[in-house]
């Protein structure tokens, strides 16, 4: 066989092509899903059926998308519904994703809520929601290793450096988050802008 008629083979690190935009009910549907299974936090659910099961967005595209949400007021996870619905169905496709991240956890809070009123001494509940924690906390740090793996395989420095920065300022120095980002996102527009000048 020739090297032409070769099938093609996809590289792990080149980006996945978009599927068709959903529907507002696939879009509702998705969320329901990703804050049913999200139990500790939905962020991880939620990068798994919009980057890889669902194709809605490349990796990197969904970490361009979950930055923007982290300075924007609110839940980072609730600004990414409305953000993310509102891209790819406009206001009624946020207010899809939106609901159905948050309706039916609030459902369920409240009847949760009601039975730990009431049961909410029993030693073996309160071992159950201590391992909950835990896997909360093992997950989280899965999905951030898997959001800075395309800055890794393009061996970004300079995208590096600024996120430990980010990371040594604000987890090790304790300095106050607004002040650190009024500072670094000047410094990563500049340092972008300078690379892009540079690049044509």
């Amino acid at each position: 066989m020739s090297a032409d008629s070769a099938p093609a083979v996809q590289e792990p690190d080149q980006p996945i092509a978009h599927t068709a935009p959903p529907g507002l009910v696939a879009l509702f549907l998705a969320f329901a899903r990703m804050s049913l299974a999200g139990f500790g936090g939905v962020l991880v659910f939620a990068r798994h059926a919009i980057v890889d099961q669902h194709r809605w967005m490349t990796a990197d595209e969904f970490n361009e998308t979950f930055a923007l949400c982290h300075f924007l007021p609110g839940p980072n996870i609730v600004n990414l519904s409305m953000v993310f619905g509102s891209r790819l169905r406009g206001i009624a496709g946020g207010v899809a994703a939106f609901t159905g991240l948050l309706l039916p956890p609030t459902l369920i809070m409240t009847v949760l809520a009601m039975i730990y009123a009431r049961f909410g001494d029993v030693e073996v509940l309160r071992r159950i929601l201590a391992g909950i924690s835990c896997a909360a906390v093992g997950l989280l740090i899965a999905v951030v290793f898997r959001m800075m793996t395309p800055l890794f395989k393009r061996m970004d420095a300079v995208a590096l450096i600024l996120m430990l920065g980010v990371f040594v300022a604000i987890g090790v120095l304790r300095l106050p988050l607004q002040a650190v980002l009024l500072v670094a996102i000047p410094v990563s527009i500049g340092v972008t802008y300078l690379m892009w000048r540079k690049a044509a």
